[in-house]
């Protein structure tokens, strides 16, 4: 049985219940998928009691893996960051002082990404070795998945910037896809050397002249991303999001134009039934759940933000990445990249901008 509490031993994950369209109950059925998945995790749960309590003791699984905490607020989704900041109550901000106070190794929440971003930045604060944190995420590709960053938590980005991205790709990669030697690109107008602006051909000097510059395949296009080219896409924040969100897009289209073409004619039905077993795998390859969970790397712990509108599996999905993230000390291959990248002594070009 769960209980409530007020200082305990060391957590895998502080979670939100209260961040999301459909909280607590959908947060509480991913945990009890998670809990089946990490059944030696502890997890420290923060809610309301009131709404949680009850709630969490009909998830056997899930109420053996956490102890509650109570926080009477919640930050609404279009509370702006500014204000989240000043509400010290709420269920993000207890679990982000949990992180902070390393009661907790990571989060995970469903809630505002602006006030996650903000209170995780200044509670949990940025590492010594990063000058920006960047917010990464995976998606499919023609050769598996591959990990972009960034998505947006900085529009404007130098040099400097960039190679720190590729270094805590490389090591999210690492973690999480658990690759041995993951490919890395910098995502540019064309592959060729002498594309892009200056900030972009000095990170790629940099990186070419890195520890990990075996891994670094330089420059790559929009294209790249969905056929696999690298393991690891590096860009700004502006120009990751425009992908992220015309990939989405582009990813809707695809599920809309193929059902409008099975329901168009009685053969057309007829087709979907010999397709359907195909279908379905594709269905499942592309399921957005599998691809649930954002990370906002860079910090002094695991900070997974889950899309508001998902659903159980996708909220479980998320805490996979976190479990995975802590599991491999995410933040300490952060530390040790960036150590090896300064002690091989390339230098990084002032902005030119």
């Amino acid at each position: 049985m769960f209980h409530v509490t007020g200082s305990s031993p060391p957590f895998a994950l502080a979670i939100d219940a209260m961040g999301g369209d459909q909280a607590p109950d959908v947060v509480l059925d991913g945990l009890e998928l998670a809990a089946e998945r990490h059944p030696e995790a502890r997890f420290l749960l923060v809610g309301d009691e009131a709404l949680v309590g009850g709630a969490l003791a009909r998830r056997k699984r899930a109420a053996r893996a956490c102890s509650l905490r109570h926080a009477p607020d919640r930050i609404s989704g279009d509370m702006k960051p500014t204000a989240a900041l000043r509400v010290r109550g709420s269920s993000m901000r207890v679990a982000i002082d949990a992180v902070a106070g390393g009661e907790a190794a990571g989060i995970v929440s469903a809630g505002n990404t602006g006030a996650l971003m903000a209170l995780s930045k200044i509670v949990i604060k940025t590492m010594p070795e990063i000058d920006r944190p960047a917010l990464a995420a995976i998606g499919p590709s023609a050769r598996g998945d591959v990990v972009l960053l960034d998505l947006g938590a900085n529009v404007q980005c130098d040099a400097r910037n960039l190679v720190e991205f590729a270094v805590m790709g490389d090591a999210f990669a690492r973690a999480v896809l658990g690759l041995t030697s993951p490919t890395i690109g910098l995502l540019n107008v064309g592959s060729e050397e002498l594309k892009g602006d200056d900030r972009v051909r000095h990170a790629a000097e940099v990186l070419r002249d890195s520890h990990i510059g075996a891994q670094f395949r330089g420059f790559v296009e929009g294209h790249d991303i969905t056929a696999g080219t690298t393991d690891v896409v590096v860009t700004d924040g502006f120009t990751g999001n425009v992908a992220l969100k015309t990939g989405e897009g582009a990813l809707k289209l695809m599920r809309d134009l193929l059902r409008q073409v099975f329901t168009s004619s009685v053969p057309a039905r007829m087709g979907y039934l010999l397709a359907r077993p195909a279908l379905d795998r594709l269905r499942e390859w592309m399921d957005p759940r599998r691809y649930n969970g954002a990370i906002l790397i860079g910090l002094n712990g695991v900070v997974v933000k889950s899309h508001g509108g998902t659903d159980a599996v996708g909220f479980a999905h998320a805490v996979d990445v976190a479990m995975d993230m802590v599991t491999h000390r995410f933040t300490d291959q952060i530390r040790v990249g960036l150590t090896r990248l300064s002690s091989a002594g390339p230098r990084i070009p002032a902005d030119p901008r």
